[in-house]
């Protein structure tokens, strides 16, 4: 191939946003030349680089916007040390289909076993199967949805709200929140229901969640549009975090 042709070849690439191809392209005719692969072989090692290159940068965009403030995949859960859990409900969410379905997942449980750490494994999932997702403490939200309305951009933040696939709401119970701040939360809920998946983490069974939310009715309200069809995961093992911490003390010995 001329230099006048490859230049031509990879600025079409370019023009088809084809880069990673653009990219390659000299490296991949010498290699082909060297090992003597045929035409068929060559397109297709040439395509799997760009669709892999795109995977690879998909996963990494998806994972920015979701805002984990820890990246903990699925392997790096010690499923052994939670033996009560239902493996077989676990590895059926990794595979996103109650996304599809638009199903909620609820982790109930006291502080520790592990439901941090399971819930953004399982929001890499989505992430790597390209759902749009968002992590955010139940605080934190409250606290961005109060500001917005004090700047008067509850509107857009909702919306965007509204758009993600999967929305994880991590700590609901671990702190009170204000009347106002327990209606602009049962906004987003109750926008989404239906529309878009949430997951949740709580230290509460739901008949302690009036204390978070105070109004008794608005309670009610909320929790029937959450469980409607959800996948609801009691935590009743012991500490996971303490286990972890006691098996890498002693891998140390």
């Amino acid at each position: 191939m001329t230099m006048g042709t490859m230049i031509e070849l990879r600025a079409n690439l370019k023009d088809l946003k084809l880069s990673t191809m653009a990219r390659n392209l000299e490296a991949s005719f010498r290699q082909a030349r060297e090992s003597g692969i045929d035409y068929e072989d060559f397109l297709i090692e040439l395509t799997t680089s760009e669709l892999q290159a795109r995977a690879e940068n998909r996963l990494a965009r998806r994972t920015r916007e979701a805002k984990f403030p820890l990246l903990k995949p699925m392997e790096t859960f010690d499923l052994g040390a939670v033996p009560e859990l239902d493996i077989r409900l676990f590895r059926d969410l990794a595979g996103c289909s109650y996304i599809h379905e638009r199903r909620n997942v609820i982790f109930l449980g006291r502080s520790g076993t592990g439901k941090t750490h399971m819930v953004t494994a399982l929001g890499l999932e989505a992430c790597r199967n390209n759902f749009r997702t968002r992590f955010v403490t139940c605080y934190g939200l409250v606290n961005e949805l109060i500001e917005a309305r004090e700047e008067r951009v509850l509107q857009r933040l909702l919306q965007r709200y509204s758009r993600y696939d999967l929305l994880i709401l991590d700590e609901l119970g671990y702190l009170p929140f204000s009347k106002e701040g327990s209606e602009l939360l049962f906004q987003v809920l109750a926008e989404r229901h239906e529309k878009g998946s949430v997951m949740i983490t709580t230290n509460l069974g739901f008949a302690d969640w009036t204390q978070v939310f105070g109004d008794p009715v608005m309670t009610a309200a909320l929790l029937d549009r959450l469980t409607h069809r959800a996948h609801i995961i009691n935590c009743t093992w012991e500490s996971y975090r303490l286990k972890q911490s006691l098996k890498e003390k002693r891998s140390l010995k």
